[in-house]
């Protein structure tokens, strides 16, 4: 039943990518640009007028992509972006650590970004969003920072791409709005990556449908009342990761099996499906979580769910938490809760460790 749930969900996943693929076509009448392999992708971003679609042949193109202007919807029939020889200098450059690029960055005009303290630089102030971008379509690959990056940005959509072996992240969305990020395969090949999907600071955003693999952390959530739905999260150390002080997240109907069997080793990691650390009146609900193992190994268990208490000064409480009518099967514990916080809700689950939190 596992695998053939799995499966399922991975099938589900692709297949949501080709429909994106094959009906991102551009409404009548509206002026296209079309870009041939060898050709410029970027020179074709900067004579786009809003509302233009550009449609990139298939090809693999070794550049960097920055997007500025509003109404741009920029589409992969088969394209393959990849590293340049020479870094192009942008707003993300240094986004996600120092000496980090960006594979595509939609950003906004007369961005500040505080200093790198950990993760990622943080959003200070943005002079102009930019809107309505929609990106569609491609495999982007091997990127130092981000495959993907919004920052600044209003009305973002990532759709129906293949981002692979993205370094620090697939996809991090930084200070903006009513994003979406959806059906897409982000995914590390080689070795465990950092994050494969991060939204911060961005109220609307909404992550959903996406097939995740091979990160520490599947989908880390730093934005309050943020969507994450319908996500399937393998091969990775941690499923979804709810930052302190994040509140009304909503995480329904994911699939979080099989951890990584190297997490172990990893100081400070760990294995966990769901961890809700110093957030509150977050909804975990509907969400298959299983197989998640530390291997017997001394010392170490895994967890499906856990709600924890953030261990800085000052504590921050994780408190009116609701965890309902999840399957947690077949996991080292199941549930875990840790705080001195009030108001979480744990009830009607179908699991088994420890017996006084399941049904």
């Amino acid at each position: 039943m596992a695998r053939s749930i799995s499966q399922f969900f991975i099938f589900a996943g692709f297949a949501l990518i080709l429909s994106y693929v094959c009906f991102a076509s551009p409404p009548p009448k509206v002026s296209t640009i079309h870009v041939k392999s060898g050709q410029s992708i970027q020179a074709a971003i900067n004579t786009a007028q809003p509302g233009n679609w550009i449609l990139v042949e298939a090809g693999t193109y070794h550049e960097q992509l920055t997007i500025t202007s509003d109404e741009i919807n920029l589409v992969g029939l088969g394209a393959i972006l990849v590293p340049p020889s020479s870094p192009q200098t942008n707003t993300c450059s240094g986004l996600g650590g120092p000496n980090t690029e960006a594979g595509i960055c939609v950003t906004g005009s007369d961005v500040e970004l505080a200093p790198f303290v950990v993760e990622h630089r943080k959003i200070v102030s943005v002079g102009r969003t930019v809107k309505n971008v929609l990106i569609t379509g491609f495999e982007v690959r091997g990127f130092s920072g981000e495959n993907i990056a919004v920052v600044g940005a209003e009305n973002v959509q990532v759709i129906g791409n293949k981002l692979v072996d993205g370094d620090q992240y697939g996809c991090l969305v930084v200070g903006s709005s009513n994003t979406q990020v959806e059906g897409n395969a982000v995914v590390s090949n080689t070795n465990l990556r950092f994050i494969s999907v991060c939204v911060d600071n961005s109220p609307g955003i909404q992550v959903s449908s996406n097939h995740v693999s091979g990160y520490v952390i599947g989908l880390c959530v730093q934005t309050s009342g943020a969507d994450i739905r319908n996500n399937d999260v393998v091969n990775s150390c941690t499923g979804a990761f709810v930052d302190p002080g994040v509140k009304g997240a909503k995480l329904t109907k994911n699939h979080i099996s099989n951890a990584n069997a190297t997490c172990t080793a990893i100081p400070g990691v760990g294995i966990s499906g769901i961890t809700i650390y110093g957030a509150s009146d977050t909804t975990v609900q509907y969400n298959l979580i299983e197989g998640l193992t530390a291997g017997g190994l001394p010392g170490q268990t895994a967890v499906a769910v856990a709600i924890l208490d953030t261990a800085t000064d000052p504590v921050l409480l994780a408190s009116g938490n609701i965890v309902t009518k999840n399957i947690l099967r077949n996991n080292d514990l199941d549930i875990f809760v840790f705080t001195n916080g009030t108001g979480n809700v744990i009830e009607n689950n179908q699991c088994s460790t420890p017996e006084e939190l399941c049904a």
